[in-house]
């Protein structure tokens, strides 16, 4: 139960229900995470904005190493809410239930492309110890392998974007209500 007044979508008018109605059009479904913010609905299409930018816009990284991402923070923060959401995207490429499984449990231990392993740590370095983030060993690993600035200025965004969430949906109560609240999304 979340631990501030949250408008359903049977109840929400005006402004408020025309947002629902256009997440639900685009996004396939109606998440607890916009509904939380349902007593300010500008801030509703801000946050799906950001979000539309960061994860789905034009960028060097892939659509499933963003969710990964996502998935790292979402665990390194314990909130189930994100961890599961996310993992329902990253299994929707990947398409292996069992290695989605052990990148919640333990992704250094995934079978991962070098870049992708230094994605996760860099994740998880940003998330659990932002101010020791050293240029050298985070950086420039993923530099030798050929990521661009871009591209890391992407994965920075995905990693500080999901600290962003998880701070909103663990201070604020947001839970899932059941399994198949994390699906049926729009992934691609």
């Amino acid at each position: 139960m979340a631990h501030i007044k949250v408008i359903e979508h049977g109840e929400a008018e005006g402004e408020l229900k025309e947002i629902y109605d256009e997440l639900i059009k685009t996004r396939g479904k109606l998440a607890e995470v916009h509904k939380i913010q349902s007593l300010n609905p500008a801030t509703i299409m801000a946050h799906m904005d950001l979000y539309m930018k960061i994860m789905f816009g034009k960028s060097p990284l892939r659509r499933y190493q963003r969710e990964m991402m996502a998935v790292v923070v979402s665990v390194c923060n314990n909130c189930l809410y994100c961890t599961e959401h996310h993992a329902e995207a990253v299994r929707h490429f990947w398409k292996d239930a069992a290695k989605v499984d052990q990148l919640i449990a333990d992704y250094t231990q995934v079978d991962l492309s070098e870049i992708d392993q230094l994605y996760c740590q860099l994740a998880k370095q940003l998330t659990q110890h932002p101010s020791q983030t050293s240029q050298e060993k985070y950086l420039k690993p993923l530099k030798d392998l050929g990521v661009d600035d871009r591209a890391i200025l992407d994965a920075t965004l995905v990693i500080a974007y999901f600290n962003f969430v998880n701070r909103i949906v663990l201070g604020l109560g947001v839970h899932l209500e059941s399994k198949t609240e994390t699906t049926g999304y729009h992934y691609d």
